[in-house]
Parts: structure tokens; sequence; C-alpha cells
């Protein structure tokens, strides 16, 4: 079985998404047949890395809403993080685009530990404060998952993996991904936003039963 997963490290609710996902993969019986590929997906390519600028004030102005309102909305998110183990510092967290952190992910994920690199960014971006823009906060994560600090520096002085994150990108348009987290199973059953680990458990038993029927 493969599951493909469409996700931005920027997202909150895709890393809420993505315990959910392991909580429901330790209920299932068949993990061990399951081969999980990570995608690329900017949510905002156009954004620029501002360390400097509030991040509530910044949501505030794209969403258009009230300060009260933007708390409330943080203070949801937190709580939903809380339920599944994680620790958000969203008015903590740093206005940074996400393209060099999936260059990363993309490195990683040629050396199998992609999964890692994910968990590694998430809890820098949203935990940490970490500037996930910063090349010395990439070389950094990629060092504490076992990548060499050399090849960190060589795909940072080009365009290395640069290709592999617009084909994901480019994928996500052609099957009609608006947003992430996104899951696909077996290139048959789709799943987009933090579901419930019902959801996702109930997802895997069906495709395992339909790949066992044939």
């Amino acid at each position: 079985m493969k599951v493909k997963i469409w996700s931005d490290v920027r997202c909150p609710f895709w890393y809420i998404g993505k315990k959910k996902f392991e909580n429901a993969l330790v209920d299932f019986s068949g993990k061990d047949q399951v081969e999980i590929e990570w995608k690329s997906y900017q949510l905002d390519p156009t954004l620029k890395t501002d360390p400097n600028l509030n991040t509530l004030e910044y949501f505030m102005k794209v969403k258009n809403i009230s300060e009260s309102q933007a708390r409330d909305m943080f203070k949801g998110a937190t709580q939903m993080a809380e339920e599944v183990g994680l620790d958000f510092n969203l008015e903590g967290s740093v206005l940074a685009n996400s393209f060099m952190a999936h260059r990363l992910i993309q490195l990683a994920k040629s050396k199998g530990v992609d999964n890692e690199a994910e968990e590694a960014l998430f809890k820098a971006h949203f935990t940490e404060g970490k500037n996930i823009d910063d090349p010395k906060v990439i070389e950094e994560i990629a060092t504490s998952i076992g990548i060499n600090s050399n090849e960190v520096k060589n795909m940072l002085a080009s365009d290395a993996f640069s290709y592999e994150v617009k084909q994901d990108e480019m994928e996500a348009r052609n099957i009609g991904v608006r947003g992430v987290p996104f899951f696909v199973v077996d290139d048959k059953y789709a799943i987009s936003g933090a579901q419930p680990s019902e959801v996702f458990l109930q997802t895997l038993e069906k495709a395992r039963e339909e790949l066992e029927s044939n």
C-alpha cells in the first residue's frame, strides 16, 4: 500500500493531521505494508520571509479579521494540537517562505528520512519559533536527522531539488489539490484535512481489503 501526502510545513492543521494519521497507523494491523511518500505543496509560494513581522498581525491582515477573532482561531488550533500531544506557539512562529524547507524534505526523501525532516521542520516552525527559510536553521535541522552538512551546503548553494518540489506541486494541481493536508491512498482514496484518526484508519482498512481481494 502506498500513501502520498501533500503538505506544507507552514500549515498548523497539517502538523495536527500528521499526528492523527500516525495514530491511525498505530492501530492499523497492516502498518508494515504501508509506504509513505511525502509531497511538497506551498500554500503561498509568493510569501516573503520577514522575521520581524508579527505573525498575529499578519494573520489579521490576510484573513481581514479582528485581533480577538485571530486570537480565538490561534487558540482553537492550539487546543486541537494539545489533543494530539503537540505544543504550539503560533504567535511566536516566524513568517517564512517554505520553499527552502521543501527542498530539504526532497533531499531527505532521497535518503529515506523525509518523515524525520517533516517532523523536525514542523517542530522548528510551530514550537521553537525558528526561521525555516534561514540556511543555518535548515543545515541544523538536516544534520540533526543524519544528513551530511556538506550535502546541505551544496544544496543551498545551488538549485538542487527545486525541480522535485515544483513537480510535486504540478502533480497536486493535476489531481485537484486545493489545500493541505491531502492524502491519497493507493491512487484511489483521497482524504483532505486533519480528519479524525478513525477516518484514516477506515480508509486504510478499505484499501487493504480491496488490495487483498484482487
